[in-house]
């Protein structure tokens, strides 16, 4: 991550640990099966999230405040086209944003769909570890 300015590098790696602590509550509830898949869902977006917000600190970015994956891809596409090939695992971690948070409609998520959520928010993770080293 030397490439960029030591400020740059110090806000983008604090992201980084942030996600990497959602990351260690995501393993502990998949490997134990102790907790709920729900917050796994969330968590995986919530990694992702801190992910692609920390690409975008590490390449001196503005970004909204906002949870919409999608729109960050968008931010990302523009430094770096490769990004484009996570635009559908962007969109699907986006809705458990919301429906792993609050009652209603919404189904409750199975340890398949959790472990689906964490494989994608790892796919993003990889892109964007490779990017910034």
């Amino acid at each position: 991550m030397g490439t960029k300015n030591n400020n740059n590098f110090q806000l983008a790696k604090e992201w980084f640990l942030k996600a990497q602590d959602d990351e260690l509550s995501i393993i502990d509830i998949l490997e134990d099966k102790k907790g709920s898949p729900n917050t796994v869902c969330f968590l995986s977006q919530q990694m992702a999230e801190k992910y692609l917000k920390g690409f975008l600190v590490f390449h001196q970015k503005r970004f909204p405040k906002i949870h919409h994956l999608d729109t960050l891809i968008n931010l990302c596409k523009k430094i770096n086209h490769g990004f484009e090939k996570l635009r559908r695992e962007a969109e699907e971690l986006t809705e458990f944003y919301i429906s792993a948070r609050y009652p209603g409609d919404y189904p409750q998520f199975n340890f398949s769909d959790a472990q689906d959520a964490f494989r994608k928010a790892s796919k993003i993770k990889e892109l964007i570890l490779r990017e910034t080293k």
